[in-house]
């Protein structure tokens, strides 16, 4: 809740300090008007991204543990929440999906191992998307200085993607483990037999091709259907942009907000990063802060009942469920 009041009052401040910069308030809220019961296709949307990524995870996880899709969705969900919506640097709600996995039936070095794998597929396919709209931007002639920033951001990222891919490896685990396992005087502690069994599922995984390139082409396929929010909230509020130029301006949206990680919601830095882009084609300010608003509600309307199933797993006793692993699917 907190978090939500914050998201709140920045994004007031932020539309405040707008109106000094000639960026109207009230044509900001004229724009949200005009998307009225589009709202609500915005949030369809939203949900048909979030059924390709439950399924993109739902592909990494091992076959003999497999959770049902509906327990991958409800899961995601939780993610997404606490990701959005609670100051967790973008990560803890991964933590959260991972233990709750586990506590529904999973093992949990697999449940661990098959949330990391998605992580990684899931910012090696942002990288991707990003690239696209970048390339898209160049080939239209568009960007100039701001192309040119975010191409370096892009060549920056690429030795973190390779540090997380050797980081699953277990050649560099081994490394590390022979390095705490002589510090700790030769003892087998609990925690090197789990990482172990992690690094063993996180091989598991990667040894299952067809699982990842699934994982992958669904990341994919969920990042090009959220262009579509970018596409309807602009046309409904009266700025069309082309298919093209939505999914420009969602790729490299996807860049900033990712580069704002540590700004809990990328509150602010969002909408600033939404009124750059979409200036690169001819979209004024209030409706661009408007479009990044509507995409608030969105992550509102699925984060909340996130929370929700996330509050009510904590206080449910953990254990087996029948209608949560695959193998017990009646």
């Amino acid at each position: 809740m907190a978090r939500i009041l914050l998201t709140v009052l920045v994004l007031a401040l932020t539309i405040g300090a707008a109106i000094h910069s000639d960026i109207s308030a009230a044509d900001v809220g004229r724009a949200i008007a005009l998307v009225g019961f589009g709202m609500v296709l915005v949030v369809v949307i939203r949900v048909l991204v979030t059924l390709f990524l439950s399924e993109a995870w739902r592909q990494l996880t091992l076959p003999e543990a497999r959770p049902t899709f509906r327990e991958c969705f409800n899961l995601r969900l939780v993610r997404d929440g606490v990701n959005g919506l609670l100051p967790a640097a973008q990560i803890g709600g991964d933590v959260v999906g991972a233990r709750l996995l586990a506590r529904s039936g999973a093992a949990p070095a697999p449940a661990a191992a098959s949330v990391v794998a998605d992580v990684f597929v899931q910012m090696a396919t942002q990288f991707l998307f990003t690239l696209a709209g970048l390339l898209l931007l160049v080939w239209l002639g568009r960007g100039g200085v701001l192309a040119a920033a975010i191409g370096w951001g892009l060549v920056a990222a690429i030795p973190v993607l390779v540090v997380m891919a050797l980081a699953q490896r277990r050649g560099f685990a081994d490394i590390v483990l022979r390095v705490l396992r002589k510090l700790a005087g030769g003892r087998e502690w609990r925690a090197f037999a789990a990482a172990d069994a992690f690094y063993a599922a996180l091989a598991s995984i990667r040894q299952r091709r067809t699982g990842l390139f699934a994982s992958a082409g669904l990341h994919l396929l969920a990042w090009l259907v959220g262009s579509a929010e970018v596409y309807v909230a602009l046309h409904l509020m009266g700025h069309p942009v082309t298919i093209a130029e939505a999914i420009i301006i969602e790729s490299l949206g996807h860049a900033v907000r990712s580069a704002a990680f540590a700004v809990p919601g990328a509150v602010g830095v969002q909408e600033g990063g939404y009124v750059l882009l979409c200036a690169l084609f001819g979209v004024p300010a209030e409706p661009a802060i408007a479009m990044s608003l509507v995409k608030r509600v969105a992550d509102l309307v699925l984060g909340i009942p996130g929370l929700l199933i996330w509050m009510q797993r904590e206080w449910r006793p953990s254990g087996p469920s029948a209608d949560r692993l695959e193998g017990t699917e009646k």
